[in-house]
């Protein structure tokens, strides 16, 4: 069947969606009772959620979320974790990743701070924000490899550019003198105006001991805990009640 040349012409305009919406509204009859104002802010309507949808899933695929269907809507506050409904919903408005701020989720294994990290990650994309997802032993490895091979600059640059990093796991790869120096300077990268989300095992008061040389530790905590919003999940693994 031939293409409408409208439609061709559309789509060398890369107006791919209002191609689409074209080519519903011909074959659709109810369309033709339609004043043209309406006609055309259908058309509009249908590029613009078509722009939105590319651009949350470029964001999606640079996030490299691990959990990629998690979503804050699907929270399951049911489970005795010491979620705090209000906490929540306040969180859930992203104005904390719009002021640059943090967020530190602890507790045991298993009680679900992965999940809850990604979506968080996955709502910060949906509101347009830029998210990078790293486990910190693998962020760790990528600086060594960035250190050997020149490209520690061009990694920076890439982890500074996005308004939200998740740092999942931390505390539980042991750092170097290095891997300590590298971690401020990717935290430092941040301040101001970018946000930091961390999950992690041990509470929060045991992180200085963690990142070991006293100087260092002062200087990443200094920049994290001050704007931070905290989450202490508590309980059995979820892994185990869904058994």
């Amino acid at each position: 069947m031939l293409r409408n040349p409208t439609v061709d012409a559309l789509h060398r305009m890369h107006l791919t969606g209002m191609a689409a919406g074209f080519e519903a509204q011909r074959a659709d009859p109810n369309c033709r009772e339609l004043v043209f104002e309406d006609r055309f802010g259908l058309l509009v309507d249908a590029e613009w959620a078509a722009r939105e949808n590319r651009r949350l899933s470029r964001l999606l695929k640079r996030a490299k979320l691990k959990i990629a269907g998690a979503c804050v809507e699907d929270i399951d506050y049911a489970s005795h974790r010491g979620l705090d409904r209000k906490q929540i919903s306040a969180l859930t408005n992203c104005e904390w990743v719009e002021r640059g701020q943090h967020l530190l989720i602890t507790g045991p294994t298993g009680v679900g701070k992965t999940w809850l990290g990604c979506a968080f990650g996955n709502l910060a994309a949906r509101k347009g924000h830029a998210v990078i997802y790293r486990r910190l032993p693998r962020l760790l490895e990528e600086l060594e490899i960035a250190h050997a091979d020149g490209s520690l600059p061009k990694l920076r640059t890439s982890f500074a550019k996005a308004r939200l990093l998740i740092l999942d796991d931390w505390g539980v790869a042991p750092l170097t003198n290095r891997g300590q120096q590298d971690l401020l300077e990717i935290i430092d990268d941040r301040v101001p105006g970018a946000s930091v989300l961390i999950t992690a095992q041990m509470p929060v008061d045991a992180w200085h001991e963690y990142l070991g040389e006293p100087t260092i530790a002062d200087a990443i905590l200094d920049r994290i805990l001050h704007s931070s919003h905290k989450i202490a999940l508590k309980g059995d693994s979820m892994r185990k009640i869904k058994k």
